[in-house]
C-alpha cells in the first residue's frame, strides 16, 4: 500500500509524547525503501533545525547517504504553522530524502541521555511509524538503535551483540527486512574505512533486489500474484 503524502517533516502526524519542547520528528519519503534509524537529538542532532542526522558528528553519514544517492541539497521545505511546534516558516533542510525515512528511538528533546522509562514511553511512536514506512532496508545508528532493531525486526537480538562498531556495514536477515548496521559516525576517522565500506554496502543493496515479500498467489484462484512482506 502506498502512503499518499508529499510531506517531509512527520508525514504521519504523530503526535509525540514529548514534556519539554517539540520532538525532533521523523523527516522524509512516507513510502521510503530505506529507514535510517538513530537514538535521540542528543547523539544525533536536529535541536536547532528540528531534522534528524543534522550534526556536525554526523556529518560523514550523511556524506556517504548523498554518495549514494539517497539524499540530495537543502532546499526550503514550509512547514504548516503549529505543527511539531513550528512556526510555519520555510527553513532550508540540512538534506532532502530520496527514498529516504529516518527518525530517531526517541524523538524527544532532553537534558542529557533519555531515562529507560522515557525510552519505553516513545517505542510505540517508533514503531508505528516504522510498520507505517514499512521500508525494506533498516540502517540503525549506533548501538541503541540497533540493540531495539535486533530484538524487534530480526530472529537474531539473542545472538548478536548489540555492537555497532562489530557489525557496521554488515547485511542482516530481518523478519521482512534486510539491517545494516552503522557504527556511531563521530567515532569514524580519516582513513578508517568506515565511510567507505558503508558506501559501497548501501551501494550493492540499492543495486539488487532488496526487497523482502513472499508471493501467497498460489494459496489464491487464477494467476494473479498476491505479493506481501
Amino acid at each position: 500500500m502506498e502512503n499518499v503524502t508529499d510531506r517531509l517533516r512527520n508525514p504521519f502526524g504523530v503526535a509525540y509524547p514529548c514534556e519539554d519542547g517539540p520532538p525532533v520528528a521523523s523527516y522524509g519519503d512516507a513510502n521510503a525503501d530505506v529507514h535510517l534509524i538513530g537514538d535521540h537529538p542528543g547523539v544525533h542532532g536536529g535541536r536547532e533545525s528540528g531534522v534528524p542526522f543534522d550534526a556536525p558528528a554526523v556529518a560523514p553519514l550523511v556524506d556517504v547517504l548523498r554518495a549514494v544517492g539517497l539524499v540530495a541539497g537543502a532546499v526550503p521545505t514550509p512547514t504548516p504553522a503549529g505543527d511539531d511546534g513550528t512556526d510555519g516558516s520555510a527553513a532550508a533542510a540540512p538534506y532532502v530524502p530520496r527514498n529516504l525515512f529516518c527518525s530517531y528511538l526517541h524523538a524527544c528533546q532532553t537534558d542529557g541521555r533519555p531515562t529507560e522509562a522515557a525510552y519505553d514511553r516513545l517505542e510505540p511512536s517508533f514503531d508505528a511509524e516504522l510498520r507505517a514506512v514499512a521500508a525494506h532496508v533498516l540502517v540503525p545508528v549506533g548501538d541503541r538503535a540497533l540493540a531495539h532493531v535486533l530484538a524487534a525486526y530480526t530472529s537474531k537480538g539473542h545472538r548478536l551483540p548489540a555492537d555497532a562498531a562489530a557489525l557496521h556495514a554488515r547485511e542482516l536477515p530481518g523478519r521482512g527486512f534486510l539491517v545494516v548496521p552503522v557504527r556511531e559516525p563521530a567515532a569514524w576517522t580519516d582513513g578508517d574505512g568506515h565511510a567507505d565500506r558503508l558506501r559501497e554496502r548501501l551501494a550493492a543493496v540499492l543495486d539488487t533486489d532488496y526487497r523482502r515479500t513472499a508471493d501467497l498467489g498460489r494459496f489464491f484462484p487464477g494467476d494473479d500474484a498476491y505479493l506481501v512482506r
